[in-house]
């Protein structure tokens, strides 16, 4: 199958990459010449502008903008549909806010052009391990997408389905799921993301208590001094507190006990903020996640070892930098 591809960062890259890896062909543009380039180099067909990219995808197009969430993604779906056609499929995939995806459904709508907006989580890891996907907007082009989803997807693995789920739908069980109309998929990854900035906050606090059990404000004979990576790694094997997010722990801690990469300024990409304000519009109580997110603002005015935790952990699962001291 064919899949056009904008926006090759991290993501983006790495998703083709993995659809040449399954078989399907891939037309890519950005606005870097040297990653259109690289990727071409990969085996992926290289375009020069938007008009380009779209004369090389076969008829019903389908489009996957991978780009940051905002005016950079609506200016390429505007742009977009003044050059696709009925029954060509756009996909937004990036983390755009929930209400866009209903805006930019309504919008192509008018021109019969589909759209899909798909949560995408897997980061930098994505490309070996997969990418488990939220899918909402046109059923039937979800349908019709099912080979690039499947083959992006990380598939059941030596995960054993969840008793008590005979006869629900099978994709879920391989990591991808249609969850509604337009919208619904990056409502889903929203609140995903919301719940990962409580685990990560979780975690930090813990190791942030371990490594202080060894201060001065501690009676001498109840001080430990504790090998914090070897705690992450027997945490890792049969606790219920194991996650990936323990993994990426683990890995950090393993290779600096001290995390001295990190300053401890913790950025928030805006899927927690989101989360809150849909929590603050159902009058759900989110306690955990408006602590996580308020510790990150807290984070840039004063460091403690459990932002250096969850520096760590952004880094490991995203590629995410610290912004420059200074």
């Amino acid at each position: 199958m064919q899949l056009g591809m904008i926006g090759l960062g991290r993501m983006g890259g790495n998703i083709v990459r993995r659809l040449m890896r399954a078989g399907h062909g891939c037309v890519v543009y950005d606005k870097s010449a040297d990653a259109v380039q690289g990727l071409a180099g990969e085996g992926a067909a290289p375009s020069q502008d938007l008009a380009d990219f779209v004369r090389q995808l076969d008829k019903p197009r389908a489009v996957w903008v991978m780009l940051p969430a905002g005016a950079i993604t609506h200016g390429t779906i505007v742009e977009l549909s003044g050059l696709l056609d009925a029954g060509d499929i756009v996909i937004d995939g990036g983390n755009s806010h929930f209400h866009d995806d209903v805006a930019h459904a309504e919008m192509l709508a008018g021109s019969r052009i589909r759209y899909l907006d798909v949560g995408t989580s897997g980061g930098v890891w994505g490309l070996e391990r997969g990418y488990c996907m939220m899918i909402g907007g046109d059923q039937d082009a979800a349908a019709r997408l099912d080979p690039i989803f499947a083959a992006l997807a990380p598939g059941r693995g030596t995960i054993p389905p969840t008793p008590g789920r005979e006869g629900r739908d099978p994709r879920v069980e391989h990591g991808y799921m249609y969850c509604g109309p337009a919208g619904s998929g990056h409502f889903v990854k929203m609140i995903h993301n919301g719940i990962e900035y409580g685990m990560m906050q979780a975690f930090a606090e813990g190791f942030d208590i371990l490594r202080n059990v060894n201060s001065k404000a501690v009676p001498e004979n109840r001080r430990y001094q504790l090998d914090l990576a070897d705690i992450a790694e027997v945490w890792r094997r049969g606790s219920v507190v194991a996650s990936w997010l323990l993994d990426l722990t683990a890995i950090s801690l393993a290779e600096d006990p001290d995390l001295k990469e990190f300053s401890g300024h913790v950025e928030d990409s805006g899927e927690g903020r989101w989360t809150l304000m849909a929590a603050i519009e159902q009058a759900v109580p989110a306690e955990v996640l408006s602590a996580a997110l308020y510790t990150r603002f807290r984070s840039r005015q004063d460091h403690t070892f459990a932002e250096k935790i969850l520096s760590a952990m952004r880094k490991q699962f995203g590629g995410h930098q610290e912004p420059p001291k200074g």
